[in-house]
């Protein structure tokens, strides 16, 4: 009998823990399926975006009187994974180096003494071999290659000093600089090149008073930038081309805006092409000087229809180029309301990144 009991006594026990730890177990399986199911604000909590920390301050001297005589040593100087400021002093003079910010390297900022005085240049076309035998083609030509988020250049220029070529010639591409990050911010720089100078590649950019100059296509890509007070000129010599936007879907949000920017120079000139189907380029409060080719615009191929596709549009530009700038029946002629997204920097979501001053 006693046996008998002990044996009941065991069974309860045995059934009162394997309840508990089935309810245990539902619990906790119940609250892992809730968090995946359900965006939690300990999730988004755990995404959440924390900005640079601290500020560093590296100098850069061609003549030895700063930390380092290259521009690329002082890039290579940075951590990997960097989450401080880091602005990079370039004092004026000419450094002949390639240059390349590489996309673990964000919050770095070039500094330099004045666009005519800090210069950094290289002189590769595409039609250059590289280290691997292999020809560079157009996007490894850059003299300077940015991949890192949050880039900054203030009063520094960037140059490609190959010739310029004939239109038409194969692999004579030559670019100054090559933007391929996030959130990137360009205030009193010059590009100088030929063909192909400002390849804004991807992301969203904003150019403040900045000097561009080119013969074709000196600025393309498929970037999402605002240009703002800028000076686009032209050294075509038989004909040439400004903007030449690779949009290829009506989902992306990407287009160049150029506002209240002087395009002079030489031409005749397209002031823009439909390298992608859906380019999107347009032009806001604008002077062009008489350089402008009949038609303004270009599609590019002449067999894609893109003239169907692209968008380009004018708003209250004017200058003795302004009417040829309106000279095909698919380069819109905008109102206030379909121009306003492309007067605001909001158009690269510059509220949240582009101070009030620097706007």
């Amino acid at each position: 009998m006693a046996s008998f009991i002990i044996t009941c006594l065991l069974l309860f026990y045995f059934y009162i823990a394997t309840s508990f730890l089935s309810l245990a177990v539902f619990q906790v399986t119940g609250s892992v399926t809730a968090a995946t199911a359900s965006p939690t604000n300990s999730t988004r909590h755990r995404h959440k975006w924390i900005g640079p920390v601290g500020h560093r301050v590296i100098t850069v001297d061609v003549n030895g009187s700063g930390e380092f005589k290259s521009v690329q040593a002082a890039v290579d100087s940075v951590p990997e994974n960097n989450r401080m400021n880091v602005a990079i002093q370039i004092s004026a003079g000419y450094y002949i180096e390639k240059v390349v910010v590489p996309a673990s390297k964000p919050y770095i900022t070039f500094q330099g003494a004045g666009r005519d005085f800090t210069v950094i240049e290289w002189h590769d076309r595409a039609c250059d071999r590289g280290p691997d035998g292999q020809q560079l083609r157009t996007y490894q030509t850059a003299s300077v290659t940015v991949y890192a988020n949050y880039f900054s250049a203030r009063n520094i220029s960037f140059k490609n000093t190959a010739p310029a070529p004939l239109p038409g010639l194969q692999g004579w591409q030559a670019v100054a600089f090559r933007i391929s990050g996030d959130k990137a911010y360009f205030s009193g720089c010059g590009f100088y090149g030929a063909q192909d100078t400002l390849c804004d590649d991807a992301g969203r950019h904003y150019f403040k008073e900045c000097y561009i100059e080119g013969s074709i296509d000196f600025i393309f890509g498929n970037g999402r930038s605002m240009y703002k007070d800028c000076e686009l000129h032209s050294i075509a010599t038989r004909f040439g081309s400004i903007a030449a936007h690779d949009r290829k879907s009506p989902d992306e949000k990407t287009g160049f805006a150029f506002v209240r920017c002087r395009v002079t120079g030489t031409g005749p000139l397209y002031v823009g092409r439909a390298m992608g189907q859906y380019s999107r380029i347009v032009y806001s409060y604008t002077y062009f000087d008489d350089l402008v080719a009949h038609g303004g615009w270009d599609d590019w191929d002449h067999i894609s229809n893109k003239n169907k596709t692209a968008f380009f549009g004018v708003y209250k530009c004017f200058g003795p180029g302004a009417a040829n700038v309106r000279g095909v029946s698919w380069a819109r002629e905008l109102d206030f309301e379909s121009a306003h997204p492309f007067l605001m920097k909001s158009f690269v979501n510059g509220r949240h990144w582009i101070a009030l001053s620097d706007a």
